[in-house]
Order: structure tokens, then C-alpha cells, then sequence
């Protein structure tokens, strides 16, 4: 038995881990999309390090485009098997791969008139909306906490991972030559003090665990409350500034956490009289698809819910829906708060925001979770006088501010207490993905204190005996 990393390896997204068994079967555990890796983005989306003719099964941890955004390209490339995954996971992907597609479709049909200028050859797009609607027919659903057996000697079990809604860790059990190996995929972990989701559920003793490490080396913000902090924002850029307050904000899971916060200040008399756009298609069906599995939310919202019936809505919130309507803010006159996808701010009607926003100095451009180094919202961290958008130069006079309690991925506490139900010394190997590198080597050192024997930090396409 052996695994190779094949996305996410040294980097955060782009997940995709290949497991082949003693039998030669091969099992896919996510399928992800390099994001926000700038001119190597491309290349890096467009092989994938296998074949996808010879891969057997697949199991996907979670909706984010970092984790299932090459499902339609998989598929299109030769893969016909069965790809595992919770409802609520199967409900957003489908909605997430179309927006992907036609993401793609526009930006290809852009650059393919720049290129016809300069008589350059077209480019295609990785995959098309058809080809993202073809995927459906390929997911089977699977519930937490249920043993599943693919064929026998394969099964696997999924456990909340409290990261999004439908979100798991992934556990495969695999038997060979009569001893059972449990080899453990954390998908991506959440907090366990996250506003709407349960906290991430314990799981079975494992000889193998691959775990996230986004951030291995860092401890979220806890001193301030997300909807005391996305206040203090509004008062210092609506109120005080008179400005517009433009949200980077991923449609799947910190959309709805910022309209919770928002709606939780209504509810408190605090929230300020303005207009609140959610300027993304997207972010409306990801929204009405995560109000339909109240099961997964936390004891805290289960009691909201008997006094509010609808815990992300509140007075002045208006969504746009057609691209005209989008446009149309740019020409909004007064203060206002615009949340758009994606949360990197690396494309999506965001990075348009943006750019017609940021030379204003009475604006700020709040950014709410992490963001790869290479992407406009990772370069925006860095706060630079002067930003290229869209090939034009623009300075920043626009205020760049961040709320770092309001990420879904877990700090280094969370992710000791997603492990705290392992024994360290029964985990033969730990492979840790999904991070930037001197952040895992941090991570890997304070792993090894906590008594892992065997920390390791695998390469893309790097391939690893599991005895």
C-alpha cells in the first residue's frame, strides 16, 4: 500500500491524495484546484500527476473549489467511477462546479479576444458548464458515522469535520493479508468554538493520518467577537469615513457566518442603519443550501432558531443577481457594505469591486480569512502603495483591514484537539498537506513534543510506502 500527494503538498490548496492499495485498486481522496498560485496556476490545474482512466474510487471530503474544482476535468479526462461524498457536500458541489465553469467560460472567452488581437491561439477553458453537470450522476451519498464498504478489505466512515456544512474527515479502513490499516484524511478542520457549525467530531485510533496544517504555527484572534469586530469595521468605514466596506468573502461558509454576525447585531438593536449587498449568485444558493441542514448547526443557533426563524437575514440586506445589477453598485451613492465572492479576491465580481474601490481612501477592503500569498487578497496583506488588477496599476489609498477570528479552518489548538482522541505513539506516519512550508516545519516541531514518532512533510507527487 503507498500514497502520493498530488495538490496541497507544501501548498494550501489544490488537495488531491492518491492511495493504491496492495491489489492495485487506486483511491482518490479529493480532487481539488490549485487557486491563487498566480501564473503557475494554470499549469499546475492541468495535469494532475495520474491518470484519471486508472483511478478506481474517489472520496471527497468537502465542497470548497480547493478541494473538489477539478471533479468535472477528472471526469471529462476518463474517470468513471463513484464519487463519495456527505448530502449536504453533494448539494453544494454541484452548485460551486456550474459557477466554476462559467467563471472559466468568461474569463476564457476575455482572454481569447486579447489573444486575436495579437493572432495568438485560443485557449479552452479546463472544463465546461456541461461538463461540470455531467458530474451529478457520478456522487452517492454517504451520512457521518457509517461504516460503508466499497468492496471487501476497502471501507471507509465519515465524521464531522466542523469546517463547512457537510464537511468530513475522512477515515479508510484497508485489509490486507489479514491486518487492518485505518488511515485517517482530515479534510479540512474547524473551529471548535465556530458561531454556526458543530465542533469537529472525535474518531477511531489510526495508523496513518494526513492532516491539514493552514494554520499550524498561529492562533486565531479570540479577544474580540466576529460581531463586535465586523461593527467596530462598519462604524469606521460607513459611519465615520462615510465609505463603502467591501468583503472578500467565500459563498460556501464565511458568507453565511458574516450575515449571522450581522443579523445577531440586529437582533442586539446594534446594527447600522445601511444597505448590505451580497453581490454573488453563488453566495444566495449556497445560502439557502446551508439554511436546509439545520441538523449540522451548533447548540447555540438550534436556540436562535426558536425566536428567529431565518438566523442570516436582517433589515437592509438586499442580494444582486444579474451582472447589471453588480455593475450598478459601482455608481452607489453613500455608505454601504458589499460582500462578494470569492474570499481570495483572485476572481469572481470581488476583484471588480475592488479594483473600482481601492484608490478611494474613505473605503476598506476587509478581508476575513486566509488568503494564498500570490492572490490579490494575499498581496493586499502585505498592504502595498500600489496593487495590478486586471493589468492596470492602481494605488491603494482604501484602508486594508483583516478579521482573523472569523476563519474556517482550525489554529494549532484546534487542530490538537481534532488529535487529542489518538494515542501519538499508535500513529506509525503523520503527513501533514494543506499548508505553507516553514508553517509546517513550525507545525511539525510542536507535533513531535506532543509524541508523533514519524512527522512528515511530503513534496507534490512525492510517493510514500505505507507498509
Amino acid at each position: 500500500m503507498k500514497i502520493a500527494f498530488h495538490g496541497a503538498a507544501r501548498t494550501v490548496t489544490g488537495s488531491k491524495h492518491l492511495l493504491t492499495l496492495g491489489n492495485g485498486k487506486k483511491l482518490l481522496l479529493d480532487c481539488g484546484m490549485y487557486q491563487g498560485m498566480g501564473a503557475d496556476t494554470p499549469v499546475l490545474n492541468k495535469d494532475f500527476g495520474f491518470d484519471p482512466r486508472e483511478i478506481d474510487y474517489m472520496i471527497l471530503s468537502h465542497a470548497h473549489i480547493d478541494h473538489c474544482g477539478l471533479i468535472p476535468k477528472l471526469v471529462k479526462d476518463g474517470y468513471n467511477g463513484k464519487i463519495f461524498c456527505t448530502p449536504a457536500t453533494k448539494d453544494l458541489a454541484a452548485v460551486l462546479l456550474e459557477d466554476s465553469a462559467g467563471i472559466q467560460e468568461n474569463d476564457v472567452k476575455f482572454e481569447n479576444k486579447r489573444r486575436a488581437l495579437q493572432g495568438l491561439p485560443y485557449i479552452q477553458p479546463l472544463y465546461t458548464t456541461l461538463d461540470a453537470l455531467a458530474v451529478a450522476e457520478h456522487f452517492e451519498t454517504v451520512d457521518y458515522d457509517v461504516w460503508f464498504t466499497i468492496e471487501p478489505g476497502l471501507e471507509f466512515c465519515y465524521t464531522d469535520a466542523g469546517h463547512i456544512i457537510g464537511s468530513a474527515a475522512v477515515h479508510v479502513r484497508i485489509t490486507e493479508n489479514g491486518k487492518t490499516r485505518q488511515l485517517t484524511f482530515s479534510g479540512d478542520v474547524g473551529r471548535y468554538r465556530d458561531i454556526i457549525l458543530r465542533s469537529p467530531a472525535t474518531f477511531s485510533q489510526s495508523d496513518y493520518i494526513i492532516l491539514e496544517s493552514t494554520y499550524g504555527n498561529s492562533l486565531h484572534d479570540e479577544y474580540i467577537q466576529t460581531p463586535d469586530a465586523m461593527l467596530n469595521w462598519i462604524k469606521r468605514t460607513c459611519l465615520e469615513k462615510k465609505g463603502k466596506l467591501i468583503i472578500p468573502a467565500f459563498s460556501v461558509g464565511r458568507t453565511q457566518e458574516i450575515l449571522y454576525a450581522l443579523n445577531e447585531l440586529e437582533n442586539q438593536g446594534r446594527l447600522p442603519d445601511l444597505d448590505y449587498f451580497v453581490d454573488s449568485p453563488l453566495s444566495m444558493k449556497a445560502t439557502q443550501i446551508v439554511k436546509s441542514y439545520p441538523r449540522y448547526f451548533n447548540a447555540r443557533i438550534q436556540k436562535v432558531l426558536k425566536t428567529d426563524n431565518d438566523p442570516f437575514a436582517f433589515k437592509g440586506l438586499k442580494f444582486t443577481k444579474s451582472v447589471d445589477e453588480s455593475k450598478m453598485l459601482n455608481y452607489y451613492k453613500g455608505p454601504c457594505v458589499i460582500i462578494s465572492a470569492s474570499g481570495m479576491a483572485d476572481a469572481g465580481r470581488i476583484k471588480h469591486h475592488i479594483s473600482n474601490n481601492i484608490e478611494n481612501s474613505r473605503n476598506t477592503i476587509l478581508l476575513t480569512g486566509y488568503c494564498e500569498p500570490n492572490s490579490l487578497g494575499g498581496r493586499l496583506k502585505k498592504h502595498p502603495r500600489e496593487i495590478g488588477i486586471f493589468g492596470q496599476t492602481h494605488e491603494v489609498n482604501a484602508e486594508i483591514g483583516e478579521v482573523r477570528s472569523m476563519s474556517a479552518h482550525g489554529d494549532y489548538e484546534d487542530l490538537f484537539q481534532f488529535l487529542s482522541c489518538q494515542n501519538p505513539r499508535e500513529v506509525i506516519k503523520l503527513f501533514l498537506v494543506h499548508g505553507e512550508y516553514d508553517v509546517q516545519l513550525d507545525f511539525k516541531k510542536m507535533l513531535v513534543k506532543k509524541g508523533f514518532l514519524d512527522v512528515e512533510i511530503p513534496e507534490t507527487h512525492q510517493e510514500i510506502g505505507l507498509g
